[in-house]
């Protein structure tokens, strides 16, 4: 007999959440609205009381997926109040001529949002809190016994022993849970390192207290094998990113082992990026004072312990962060491992359910991240890109069901990643035939593009 047979209550379902991080307090709020009992430790402080601990970008590109995800969780609303709206690409050209906007969609319906790390976390952590998570912080896990089901967390003085039911990774790339999994079975981790780093900056605000530039734009100053970009806060400042090689390559490019100090960062940005170096007053501080990040890309074959753990976002499929897709990725890792728990009382098959659904989409995503470093820094000011890049939009007009730039497919719709690569591979290949040998788009057989369109892309809808 079932315990609602019997007039017995069920069991409420239980769950400990490693890292109060974006995608930790986004996954505690969805499963405490449906009911869990959610306990969330966290190896930093409060940062409601203690502020935000950086070290990473404070700035994060909210897309589509996100903001899905921040309405399952009821904090769209919060989030878009503090958000800095971005219609596209601003190319600041390398002879300082005028910038070019290049837009991401057609018009002010297919933009992405600015958002800052910190206010998000610090909103994300209010909302699971007000869903019923309870949040540990100061708790960092050194250990699980998964045998006997606990796990040990370090803070406030001491070694703290804690029981759980099962465990979900939010800790991000370095993740300790995936650590202590790793010890129990082979999860195939692999870590692809980019060979690239970058340096954080800012632009502050202007005299006035207003941006210095163009507030709705992401600003990119492409140099081929290394780049600046420059995203809008809320503050009216710009986080600058400097990305470029960590050593010497040979080729003549500049590199964090040849640009060592402040002068000769000054040295390269009066060289390559004149007209952004009025703008960062503080560029020598910042330069020595700030560290040098890495990049790369984390790889696993299984995210899973049976019923006793999985690991979601960073924690499972670190990305480098050309796309802006991270953050989107884990929020819809959220929803879709939330999804997975709906559907079954048995968490070793609704992990692996999670697992094969998602996997793929994240190797999907975290090639397009590569492909798009590529696209940024060589790309956006190349004639050529720019002729398909025209074709393109001439081409979704005409086919506004089937040719779906990729941008559309990645940012504006919750297609699959997966699809989304599948049907951009097609496309390019169609752009790069019917652009060959032409120098404009009045030039190429249109009628002959459209039979091709028409044959190798069936007509696509989104996910409601």
């Amino acid at each position: 007999m079932s315990a609602a047979a019997s007039g017995e209550q069920p069991a409420q379902r239980e769950a400990t959440i490693v890292g109060a991080g974006l995608a930790g307090a986004l996954m505690a709020t969805l499963l405490a609205q449906r009911g869990w009992k959610v306990e969330v430790y966290e190896s930093r402080g409060d940062p409601r009381i203690h502020g935000f601990a950086g070290g990473r970008s404070i700035n994060l590109a909210l897309a589509e997926r996100g903001l899905h995800a921040l309405r399952a969780a009821d904090a769209d609303r919060d989030v878009l109040a503090q958000a800095v709206m971005m219609r596209g690409r601003m190319v600041h050209p390398a002879d300082g001529g005028t910038p070019q906007l290049q837009r991401y969609g057609r018009d002010d319906s297919e933009v992405i949002w600015s958002v800052s790390r910190g206010e998000l976390n610090i909103t994300l952590i209010d909302a699971a809190e007000a869903a019923g998570a309870t949040l540990h912080f100061d708790r960092r896990l050194e250990a699980v016994d998964f045998a006997a089901q606990r796990a040990f967390y370090r803070g406030g003085g001491g070694l703290h022993r804690v029981g759980f039911q099962t465990l979900i990774g939010c800790d991000g790339a370095g993740s300790t849970l995936r650590a202590q999994m790793r010890q129990r079975a082979d999860l195939g981790e692999r870590i692809d390192w980019l060979g690239h780093g970058y340096k954080e900056l800012e632009i502050p605000p202007a005299a006035d207290g207003g941006f210095r530039i163009e507030p709705n734009a992401l600003h990119i100053w492409p140099r081929g094998r290394y780049m600046c970009i420059a995203l809008p806060n809320d503050e009216r400042t710009f986080t600058v990113t400097l990305f470029m090689a960590m050593q010497d390559e040979g080729k003549g490019d500049p590199s964090f082992e040849t640009v060592p100090d402040a002068t000769a960062a000054r040295a390269l940005f009066e060289r390559d990026f004149p007209d952004a170096l009025p703008l960062i007053p503080e560029l020598d501080h910042d330069f020595e004072a700030n560290p040098i990040g890495t990049l790369g890309t984390l790889y696993l074959d299984r995210w899973h312990l049976g019923g006793h753990a999985v690991l979601i976002g960073d924690a499972a499929h670190a990305m480098v962060p050309f796309h802006g897709q991270g953050m989107n990725c884990a929020f819809e890792d959220c929803v879709a491992l939330a999804r997975h728990l709906d559907a079954t009382p048995d968490l070793a098959t609704a992990y692996a359910a999670f697992e094969a659904e998602r996997m793929p989409d994240a190797a999907a995503i975290q090639k397009m991240a590569l492909d798009n470093y590529i696209e940024m820094r060589d790309l956006v000011d190349d004639p050529g890109f720019l002729l398909q890049r025209e074709l393109e939009l001439a081409l979704q007009a005409r086919h506004p069901t089937r040719f779906i730039p990729h941008y559309a497919m990645v940012t504006f719709m919750r297609i699959p990643y997966s699809l989304a690569l599948e049907r951009s591979e097609v496309q390019r290949g169609i752009l790069e035939a019917a652009t060959q040998g032409v120098a404009s788009v009045a030039e190429v057989d249109l009628e002959a593009v459209d039979r091709e369109v028409l044959r190798s892309l069936p007509p696509l809808a989104d996910i409601p």
